[in-house]
């Protein structure tokens, strides 16, 4: 139970007044005009206050724009009374996609506070780390997660600043600040009074090539113009609503689907958690027009049982990335549903948009104010463009590829508390360049057609993409490391048939143990730190790890040998479905899924080959 000291002044007669004002906030836009020009997402939140009309729906509950706004308001009365003086304004957010999710992304914009997105796939420390890493001063969440949270130090008092939303304790807390209007301006929260462009606003964590995650900073300016350039951009109108499947602990769902809906003045639908069952229902009940997704995603619903109504919705666009020109193309051709595919930086480095002359395979030409190029790691030096045969192979790949970077003036707002990542990320023209001089560096392989056009090729450090998710392979290999059987582990990427990555892991055993899958199965489940989509689909065991001159582990030559190779694999097989439908998976993108290994065989590898043949991404294993 929580319990908040004072009150605002007046909340008795639900007539509470919050102190301060937005600067440069205009008039409420009573008919919901969303704030176009808007350049806080405080004044975007403010233009719900007078609207009507439907704007949120997540399940059987329904809240019109002004509603959203005014609890917004409330829990942003609610955080001045709870915000230590002096803390760093920052909320953790550990749900799922529920309507209080949006409440308080709003709250915190009108407040001057962050929210950093608290993903509930991580445990154990590596939750507890992300949470004191961003100074969480408020916790919200719900009781499914309170277990996670169990005899960990969160640095605050749990009874005081941690918030169970689905406790009835809760309403009782927010019950006093009901009638606090957006319109009276904004909180002064830790001795700050104003909201301005470049009040922190979000702290999203993506990874890094090693070690724990790094909490990318949004501000309240880069979230607004995001929101304002995808409305010109998606061709939002007021009557759309945007379908909210993936989850909000993630950029894609609130930069790509809730920012744009505010600007724009549209409508959302949530869905707690990824359901490819439920997406067509969902579309079809809550009449929603536009959604955000990753590739696997689209690969899910791909997988589902094709019907004869698979046309009758009002979806009208996707928008996101790593569906790859093969399911695009079924996509529409399936469900009649256009989708837009992307490439942008996590922290806002660098895009690429897709153009209607985009090539298959390719990802698109640079956004607008871009300088990109792709350029050797080492020098700097801009490389050769690519030259394709008839079929879209690369001819020239040892040339071609290199590091995408933008040489331009960047969106890019920096690391929290991490200078040297920041330093790192903005650095000159060479490795060996002075630090911060104002290149970019996106840390992905691309190269570049004669035409412009930039095509994807890998990523240039030992990161992995699973289910649209950042892993750092260090993190894995030392819980890897704790199997008493092994000597050594190395974690590395394998492509993905359809899009991203696959976890494979190499381990060296001890003189005399053999590899054990059922054991290796249940030493995997029995970790509690072992995140959802950490465990391998691959195992390679091996005498020794392949190592370079310097003694540091060989993973370009584990990479390029992948499941193709002369030692022993095992594996978690993938489903699979008939021709034009490509390889499944679980279906849900937060549950880690059956951990039982089986040999990898002669006759799994060519059908699997067949899978990446398929979907056109045969040549990544090349790569």
């Amino acid at each position: 139970m929580t319990v908040a000291k004072g009150k605002v002044s007046g909340s008795g007669s639900g007539s509470g007044k919050v102190k301060g004002k937005v600067k440069g906030a205009g008039n409420s836009g009573g008919d919901g005009e969303g704030g176009r020009g808007a350049g806080t997402v405080a004044e975007l939140v403010q233009g719900q206050w007078g609207d009507r009309r439907v704007g949120a729906r997540c399940g059987e509950r329904v809240l019109t724009h002004h509603e959203l706004a005014a609890g917004a308001a409330a829990r942003a009365a609610l955080l001045g009374e709870l915000l230590p003086r002096g803390a760093e304004p920052h909320i953790g957010v550990l749900l799922d996609n529920v309507l209080e999710y949006p409440l308080w992304l709003s709250a915190a914009a009108l407040a001057g506070a962050a929210v950093a997105g608290i993903n509930p796939t991580r445990r154990g420390p590596e939750l507890l780390r992300d949470i004191r890493h961003t100074e969480c001063a408020l916790l919200i969440t719900e009781r499914a997660y309170v277990p996670l949270l169990a005899g960990m130090d969160l640095g605050i008092p749990f009874a005081e600043r941690v918030l169970i939303v689905d406790d009835p304790a809760y309403e009782e807390l927010l019950r006093p600040y009901e009638g606090v209007s957006p319109m009276d301006g904004t909180l002064p929260v830790a001795g700050r009074r104003g909201v301005e462009p470049g009040t922190r606003m979000l702290l999203y964590f993506t990874s890094g090539s090693t070690g724990a995650p790094k909490a990318a900073v949004c501000t309240q300016g880069r979230l607004a113009a995001a929101g304002r350039s995808l409305v010109d951009f998606l061709g939002v109108r007021r009557d759309d609503v945007h379908y909210l499947c993936m989850p909000m602990f993630h950029g894609n769902a609130v930069i790509a689907g809730w920012a744009p809906a505010l600007a724009g003045g549209a409508g959302i639908a949530l869905r707690r958690r990824f359901s490819a069952s439920a997406f067509l229902p969902d579309v079809r009940r809550y009449r929603a027009t536009y959604f955000t997704y990753v590739g696997r995603a689209v690969q899910y619903l791909l997988a589902t049982p094709p019907a004869p109504d698979d046309r009758d919705h009002p979806l009208r666009t996707g928008f996101g990335t790593e569906a790859g020109a093969v399911d695009v193309a079924r996509f529409a051709e399936r469900f009649g549903v256009r989708l837009i595919e992307g490439y942008g930086s996590s922290e806002g480095g660098a895009a690429i948009q897709r153009t209607p002359d985009t090539p298959p395979g390719a990802i698109g030409r640079p956004a607008p104010g871009d300088d990109l190029a792709v350029v050797d790691p080492e020098t700097g030096a801009e490389l050769p463009r690519a030259r394709l045969d008839a079929a879209g192979r690369l001819l020239n790949g040892e040339e071609a590829i290199g590091e995408l970077v933008n040489r331009g003036r960047s969106s890019f707002e920096g690391y929290w508390r991490n200078p040297e990542a920041t330093a790192d990320r903005m650095r000159g023209g060479s490795t060996g360049g002075r630090v911060g001089a104002g290149w970019y560096w996106t840390g992905d392989l691309f190269f570049r057609d004669t035409e412009g056009f930039f095509h994807f090729a890998g990523r240039t450090d030992d990161r992995l993409r699973v289910d649209s998710e950042n892993l750092a392979a260090a993190v894995i290999e030392n819980i890897l490391a704790r199997y008493a059987p092994i000597t050594g582990a190395a974690v590395y990427a394998v492509p993905d048939p359809v899009a991203g990555d696959q976890v494979m892991a190499a381990l060296s055993l001890r003189d005399g143990a053999g590899f054990d899958p059922e054991d290796f199965a249940a030493f995997l489940a029995a970790q509690p730190d072992l995140g959802t989509k950490m465990a391998p689909r691959f195992v390679r065991t091996v005498a020794a790890l392949p190592v370079t001159a310097t003694n540091k582990v060989h993973r370009v030559a584990l990479r390029r040998a992948g499941f193709r190779c002369p030692d022993p694999v095992w594996w978690r097989p993938m489903g699979r479905r008939g021709r034009g439908q490509g390889a499944v998976g679980s279906g849900d993108l937060g549950h880690l899924g059956h951990l039982g290994y089986r040999r990898f065989t002669a006759e799994d590898r060519d059908a699997l080959l067949d899978v990446y043949r398929e979907h056109d991404r045969l040549a990544l294993l090349e790569r």
